[in-house]
């Protein structure tokens, strides 16, 4: 009798023996890719720098929708491996300031409540601003500036001060605070002002990046809770209504290999319909639910339109808009403000 076949190391960690290669292909071009952006910025030349800002922007897309893999437990099978790389992930994109064990938690609730559930009303907060400074939100997001996202942002530094219930999450916040303030010193130090002001514009575009897709994944009802646990009405909305309000907002239809730019996070119904589906299983998923196309499928070439001519539409409308029929059917999509999984929480 021979030798029982051993089993590959890895396979005693990674949720399938298939995902040796796919995971340690997107974690070497994260940390890599963010590592060389990091010293681009530190260089001289106009092509150095603008690389660098691509690279750090695309490694952050690329690390946020790790998280998402890791919160639905597809990468490892261990769930603490998978919270151990969401922390990571999610300090390396700016968005440990919240546990990674909420923003799972408020994730699940998307997926459990067919609803887009958040923690905060950014709506509320800019009606009760004084007008000129409601204006200025416009002005940049005009500009493309993306106003609301920092907004989203920067309310996870402020709640845990201004809200006694979060209280336990101020050491939280001041740590990651003083730990990502020491190393952009060090960039500063290294590479000037100069590099400090691409790195937030690379954040900026990761940001604007993350907006553009998490806008047209849904036309759920959206609802701001008290507390992580506040229910929320689930009437009629059944697998049906969370499949005919959900789309699959891919970078292309015509080459598939595109949307590994954001991980296959376009195809959303096909993750929807079977949620611990990991990422590089998708397309086939896609494929075997749907065929090629469908009213849910709609590549970036149909979005952007409407994302640019509803850009401050968007800002306060309560409705996320329909999608038509014909050529021009995401016309009168809007879509959706402040519903990332990074920050609802």
């Amino acid at each position: 009798m021979g030798l029982p076949k051993m089993k590959p190391v890895w396979s005693y960690y990674l949720k399938e023996e298939a995902a040796f290669i796919p995971t340690l292909l997107v974690l070497g071009y994260v940390s890599l890719g963010h590592a060389l952006g990091l010293c681009l910025l530190t260089q001289t030349g106009i092509g150095r720098a603008s690389l660098g800002v691509l690279l750090i922007a695309h490694s952050m897309v690329m690390a946020a929708y790790l998280i998402h893999e890791a919160a639905h437990m597809t990468l490892f099978r261990h769930p603490r491996h998978n919270a151990v790389l969401g922390e990571i992930m999610a300090f390396l994109c700016g968005a440990a300031y919240a546990s990674f064990d909420r923003i799972r938690h408020m994730h699940l609730r998307h997926h459990r409540d067919r609803a887009d559930v958040g923690r905060f009303d950014y709506k509320a907060l800019l009606r009760q601003l004084p007008a000129p400074l409601r204006r200025a939100v416009y002005v940049l997001e005009w500009a493309y500036i993306p106003a609301i996202e920092l907004i989203m942002q920067f309310q996870l530094l402020v709640r845990p001060f201004t809200n006694p219930a979060e209280a336990d999450r101020r050491g939280r916040v001041i740590g990651v605070l003083l730990a990502r303030s020491a190393l952009f010193t060090l960039l500063t130090v290294i590479g000037g002002l100069r590099a400090l002001a691409l790195y937030a514009l690379a954040w900026g575009l990761f940001l604007t990046v993350m907006h553009f897709f998490d806008a047209f994944h849904h036309t759920f009802d959206q609802y701001f809770v008290a507390d992580d646990e506040e229910r929320v009405s689930m009437e009629g909305k059944d697998r049906d209504y969370e499949q005919a309000n959900t789309y699959s907002n891919v970078v292309s239809v015509r080459w598939p290999w595109m949307n590994l730019l954001t991980l296959n996070f376009g195809y959303h119904n096909a993750h929807h319909q079977r949620a611990a589906t990991p990422w590089y299983r998708l397309p086939a998923l896609h494929r075997e639910l749907y065929g090629e196309a469908g009213l849910q499928l709609m590549p970036l070439s149909e979005l952007l339109r409407t994302f640019h001519r509803h850009r401050l539409r968007r800002i306060l409308d309560e409705d996320y808009g329909a999608v038509g029929t014909g050529s021009r059917r995401a016309d009168n999509f809007v879509g959706a403000h402040g519903v990332s999984f990074l920050t609802v929480v």
